[in-house]
């Protein structure tokens, strides 16, 4: 089922979507600080806003438009067989599919809510979610630059928590506990006749019209984390986190709300995870800011709410929480002895 029969309170009478309500408010918004941001007495904030903007611009593109592409040539029961059944497999799937994208945490939103949409179950589309923002190639390569080879443990106990989570959910589903998969999908849907009977224009088409609609779903999500992001770490002193984000259990609640507020892209926060590692001298603090980031961020819970439903929602933190600070507390305990 395309993308454009979940949007017709969006879409002209081409059949091309518009622009949502939703997101044309929050991108109004969003201009009008960003001007705002312009006068001298909000110079911090203007550059936080245009340091984020730098960061997430291409990874929220690249979701968006590989979201479309997924939606206009990868057919609903394709989806379904591979990722739509309720098993351990699809989980195990999911978590290799999310290794290999090259999106950060919300460029991979949009491709997420598109596999979610296209019939994937819930328990693959949480553990690909997770899976994707700090246990794909290119972070991999990052974190081995900032961390050496301890970065091995943050992807392989990211990956862990990916599966542990998705087999939870697994769980959860089969006692009715979370939501379903999209009833839209079609599972007889298997035909590749785009594919042997490409019209480019045609493709183009298609393409734009699942990004656009995509696009009402997520962007303004997207908006209100990154406003929120930027005005925290325009006014917030970064000496701040150095000095109460110890390797405690203190220091660690405390990592855990402020990765909460302040993730928005993998590639921007991972810095700071490396500045947390220089000065606690640990590599669980670092662990549960990069993680728990994914796993308690605002526009990530929000999404799931809006576009699957408030228990597979609730669930995410609840589930993955006491894994990250478990985790995080062991990494700590192997740092200090």
């Amino acid at each position: 089922m395309s993308s454009n029969a979940h949007c017709h309170s969006c879409t002209e009478s081409s059949g091309f979507p518009t622009v949502g309500r939703k997101l044309r408010i929050t991108g109004l918004l969003f201009l009008a600080v960003l001007a705002l941001s312009f006068f001298s007495p909000l110079a911090p904030l203007h550059d936080s806003l245009m340091n984020y903007l730098g960061i997430v611009w291409w990874a929220v593109l690249l979701g968006l438009v590989l979201g479309g592409m997924i939606d206009y040539f990868v057919p609903d029961g394709f989806l379904i067989r591979v990722l739509g059944q309720p098993r351990k497999r699809s989980i195990v799937y999911a978590v290799i599919a999310g290794f290999a994208m090259s999106a950060c945490s919300h460029g991979i939103l949009a491709i997420a809510i598109q596999l979610y949409k296209k019939g994937a179950s819930v328990p693959a589309v949480i553990a690909f979610l997770l899976s994707s923002p700090w246990a794909n190639l290119p972070m991999t390569i990052l974190l081995f630059g900032f961390f050496g080879w301890q970065a091995l443990l943050v992807v392989s106990c990211a990956m862990l928590i990916a599966l542990l989570t998705g087999f939870a959910y697994l769980m959860l589903d089969r006692r009715g506990l979370i939501e379903g998969s999209n009833p839209l999908a079609d599972a007889t849907d298997v035909s590749w006749h785009r594919l042997r009977h490409l019209q480019p224009s045609e493709a183009v088409r298609g393409i734009a019209s699942g990004s656009v609609s995509l696009a009402n779903m997520v962007l303004w999500w997207i908006l209100i984390g990154i406003m929120v992001a930027a005005a925290v770490g325009a006014y917030v002193p970064a000496h701040w986190f150095m000095q109460y984000l110890g390797p405690d259990f203190t220091g660690m609640s405390l990592t855990l709300l402020f990765a909460t507020i302040l993730e928005v892209c993998s590639e921007g926060t991972s810095p700071i995870a490396f500045e947390i590692f220089n000065k606690t001298g640990v590599l669980g603090n670092p662990f549960v800011f990069l993680m728990a980031g994914v796993a308690t961020d605002y526009t990530e819970i929000g999404l799931l709410w809006s576009n699957i439903g408030r228990r597979t929602a609730i669930w995410l933190p609840v589930i993955t929480v006491p894994q990250i600070m478990l985790v995080g507390y062991l990494l700590n305990q192997l740092s200090i002895g």
